[in-house]
């Protein structure tokens, strides 16, 4: 007599990576419809209704670029790569740009 097979482990699977700007596109996207759908409701204009969903669209829009932005930079500099300095060359160091003045005379050295 044999019994029931033994049981297998549960299979660990890594969790998933959150989407945090994917979240943000779809409850933008959610909001966009739900939104004027309750103005209408209540007795606002179609057109004031249709206003607001643009309005929603487009800072849904621009939140979802900019987290998507910040999940590349935060990845890149979690990789271990550095971004390249921006703005004027020399900005990031105010020391480096001061030695190239003499300051007796506040001309250029050279």
């Amino acid at each position: 007599m044999s019994g029931p097979p033994p049981a297998s482990p549960p299979s660990v699977r890594p969790p998933a990576a959150h989407d945090a700007a994917g979240d943000v596109a779809r409850w933008g996207a959610f909001s966009c419809v739900l939104v004027p759908v309750v103005l209408v409701g209540y007795g606002t204009s179609l057109a004031g209704a249709c206003g607001t969903a643009l309005g929603l669209a487009a800072v849904t829009g621009a939140c979802r670029l900019l987290l998507r932005r910040s999940e590349r930079g935060a990845a890149r500099q979690g990789a271990g790569e550095h971004a390249p300095p921006r703005g004027r060359p020399g900005a990031a160091d105010p020391g480096a740009r001061a030695a190239e003045w003499r300051t007796d005379r506040n001309t250029p050295v050279g």
